[in-house]
């Protein structure tokens, strides 16, 4: 979920959530790909629908901490259920929980809350594209539970990925709606948009849509949105850091004030490159979100791939600023530079 704005600032002290010894009590794939982790860990208020936990991993760069959407929460607050899609662009932290063994020891946050779900609304409309349903299970339990008009689509490109497809069809019945890429080809965003807002002239109360996945999936939802003139207040979202709209490719950040230039692999995200280059970065969400980690752009080779859910389009568009957390730059297509990386310079305020 996006929040108020905040600006970065080099020097300030970085956030981040405090980690606590937890043992892995359950590891099985539940998909194609798609690894469950169970951790238990010190008593704690239970997750919410649309929470996430931070986890320490070790990756070839180091220890480093991912945020994972926290799929089912036990009552008593000792334990807390995570699932991970391993993609051959994984960046290290889906290696490392793919390779957790029941019994290993980590370090993981209490719940942090950055999607939550609002009760009272007429009818609750999600939307999961690929592992985002990951964030989603827990609201169509609470909602059922609650007898809640609800409705999930899940799209994904094969059905073999389809992770929690069986449970969810048993929870909702044919109100969980799979949508296979393989079988039936695109998602129609638009009609869903259309189905949307239909509903929310005839349905008392209206509708709320929770839309979790990747960047284009989010940015067709919200461009529909708009289109529709629904109020933005009722679509809720989600997305990964790490989907954009470019493979991820080295480029070159640089810091003049302070003397910073490094090189950001593709593996390695642009706050992770400044931080180990020497930068101090507020930051919070690492996942395009919260916007503290905002910095301004003083000028670009290449183009800059956002890959945020807090700057609006037209800030986007503008390209005066980015989220170092989740953002990267990428070669411009065609363009000539005898084989040099894309360079982003940021400014300090």
């Amino acid at each position: 979920m996006s929040a108020s704005p905040t600006s970065a600032a080099v020097g300030a002290s970085a956030a981040g959530a405090a980690l606590r010894p937890a043992r892995v009590v359950e590891a099985r794939d539940v998909a194609d790909g798609v690894r469950r982790v169970v951790l238990e860990h010190a008593p704690g208020r239970p997750a919410e629908p649309g929470a996430h936990l931070q986890l320490a991993v070790h990756t070839p760069a180091g220890r480093e901490v991912r945020s994972y959407s926290v799929v089912e929460a036990s009552a008593d607050g000792t334990r807390s259920a995570i699932s991970v899609l391993l993609t051959p662009t994984s960046r290290g932290g889906g290696r490392y929980v793919h390779s957790l063994a029941v019994g290993d020891d980590v370090e993981c946050s209490a719940p942090l809350q950055g999607f939550p779900l609002r009760l009272g609304a007429g009818r609750y409309h999600l939307v999961a594209g690929g592992i985002g349903v990951t964030a989603l299970v827990a609201m169509a339990r609470r909602l059922a539970a609650r007898g809640a008009d609800v409705v999930l689509d899940h799209v994904v490109r094969t059905r073999t990925r389809a992770a929690y497809a069986a449970e969810l069809a048993e929870l909702l019945g044919d109100r969980y709606r799979l949508h296979v890429d393989d079988e039936h080809g695109p998602f129609d965003v638009a009609a869903l948009v259309a189905e949307l807002a239909a509903e929310h002239e005839r349905v008392p109360g209206g509708v709320e849509a929770y839309v979790c996945g990747p960047i284009r999936l989010m940015d067709a939802v919200r461009r529909g949105w708009e289109a529709a003139d629904l109020p933005a207040s009722t679509l809720r979202f989600e997305t990964f850091g790490s989907s954009g709209w470019y493979a991820p490719q080295p480029f070159t950040a640089c810091i003049p004030e302070i003397g910073l230039r490094t090189t950001v692999g593709p593996d390695t995200t642009l706050l992770e490159a400044l931080q180990r280059a020497g930068a101090d970065l507020m930051y919070d969400c690492r996942k395009g979100e919260c916007g503290l980690c905002r910095i301004e752009v003083a000028s670009v080779r290449g183009v800059v791939d956002h890959r945020d859910v807090f700057l609006s389009r037209r800030q986007q568009e503008a390209g005066t600023s980015l989220c170092v957390c989740v953002s990267r730059v990428a070669a411009a297509p065609g363009a000539e530079g005898g084989g040099e990386p894309a360079e982003l310079v940021l400014r300090l305020p």
